[in-house]
């Protein structure tokens, strides 16, 4: 049985109050008046929005168009509020990206174990407890998304355009996806989505652990194959449609038909890499005997897959849309790459690039801390490729990396490690009573 360090639990305690503390700092920090944006901006930038309005008002002045001069007014007045709500939408922003991040791992790595029993495959059962474990975030973390998407829904922030009612009155585009994206809709699917994924957890871990007391075990390994299979029929279409809900949803004049297979493909390579993290640091502390250097090897050359997988759908999505420069579609990534130059081609490289170089050698996948640290890389990678892919939308030229997105990785990152560490001490850290267990534990090559 694995017995929690307590350094561990100490170390993800800190991190969720220091990260707590941040994005209640956060929040208090956003500008709550105009006046207070026009302040900031004044602070910010060496052409100040005072001078800026000066300026502009005295040219209207000078021609001595009194109408002019209103209408100008009122169009400062308008980005002002629209800078507002993008700077208050920056925190929400950091949360929504963070929570996400850790969540769709803990997804990815559910259907990952739902892959391996429906498939039968006998490398992986020695890995089953360390993916038992990492999916128990799915509660806590489920819970705390579904809250997030129902107040983002129903309007209590302006991260979704779509649910604000002025918006939509005057945009026939909106109004014609309002059947789609609303308040309602969202929300009774989210909580259908995360219904269905929760219940396959608890179901499999039962099965799971029927098996090691079970003497008819073979009963709770075919009850294990026949609801992991229809449970990946089930997750292909929600993960797809929680796509579109949670992340496409974003820029709702934007569609692309790749979208659900490029989240996916993001997802199950931070599910496998952190796989691959958690069992090297159970190796580390002295448990998990019975994983060898080609479990390690194996988990590697899914990493390095996975990523070339990423960076072909990424490519497909990108490459057909720049080069088709159809206005409504190309915008998406216009926008992307005059305003999020650095992120946008710099999450290219740590997805891609890095993880060719470090990992297309065989033999460095099977050296830990070459693995590790293209491991922290992807993961990084992949939560800076949901940085691009939602504050364009939410916080537009407004974005910066500082207190509320350091501190809501922290919160969520110790929220994970504590959550997950727990879950591993409650059961043996050995699958015995998989049928494969004897292949999965002989597994060289």
């Amino acid at each position: 049985m694995y017995t929690l360090p307590n350094k561990l639990k100490l170390f993800a305690i800190i991190f969720m109050v220091v990260g707590a503390i941040g994005i209640v700092s956060g929040f208090l920090a956003t500008p709550s008046t105009t006046a207070e944006v026009k302040e900031m901006m004044s602070h910010d930038d060496g052409h100040s929005a005072d001078s800026a309005t000066v300026e502009t008002h005295e040219v209207a002045d000078d021609s001595h168009n009194t109408e002019g001069h209103e209408e100008v007014a009122h169009d400062d007045e308008a980005h002002l509020t629209h800078v507002m709500h993008q700077l208050q939408n920056r925190p929400w922003s950091s949360l929504y990206i963070a929570s996400f991040f850790f969540f769709m791992i803990a997804l990815g790595v559910l259907a990952f174990y739902a892959i391996q029993i429906a498939s039968q495959a006998g490398w992986s059962p020695v890995l089953f407890r360390v993916m038992e474990g990492i999916t128990s975030y799915l509660i806590p973390g489920g819970i705390i998304m579904f809250i997030l998407i129902a107040l983002s829904s129903f309007h209590f922030n302006h991260l979704f355009v779509w649910a604000d009612p002025e918006v939509v009155a005057h945009d026939k585009l909106l109004q014609g996806k309002s059947g789609w994206l609303n308040g309602f809709g969202v929300t009774i699917r989210a909580a259908i989505f995360l219904g269905g994924w929760i219940l396959y957890r608890q179901f499999s871990l039962k099965y799971s652990r029927l098996q090691d007391e079970s003497e008819d075990r073979a009963k709770w390994f075919k009850k294990s194959f026949k609801i992991s299979a229809g449970f990946l029929v089930f997750f292909i279409y929600t993960e797809s449609i929680m796509s579109w809900d949670w992340l496409m949803s974003f820029d709702p004049h934007w569609f692309s038909t790749l979208y659900g297979w490029y989240v996916f493909s993001g997802m199950i390579v931070c599910a496998i890499t952190t796989i691959a993290l958690v069992t090297m640091i159970l190796k580390s502390q002295g448990y998990l005997e019975f994983v060898n250097d080609s479990h390690i090897h194996d988990l590697a050359k899914y990493m390095f897959g996975f990523s070339i997988f990423w960076t072909y759908l990424w490519f497909s999505q990108f490459m057909l849309i720049w080069y088709a420069n159809i206005p409504e579609e190309v915008t998406y990534f216009v926008t992307r790459i005059e305003d999020f130059k650095l992120p946008f081609f710099g999450m290219v490289v740590m997805n891609f690039v890095f993880p060719i170089l470090v990992l297309m050698n065989s033999d460095y996948k099977r050296v830990n801390w070459f693995v590790v640290l293209a491991g922290v890389v992807i993961l990084a990678g992949h939560w800076l490729d949901l940085f691009v892919m939602v504050m364009p939308a939410t916080v537009g030229t407004s974005w910066y990396i500082g207190i509320p997105e350091i501190s809501s990785i922290l919160f969520f990152f110790g929220l994970f490690v504590y959550v997950v560490f727990t879950a591993l001490t409650k059961a043996p850290l050995l699958a015995k009573g998989n049928p494969f267990i004897k292949e999965s534990k002989k597994f060289h090559y």
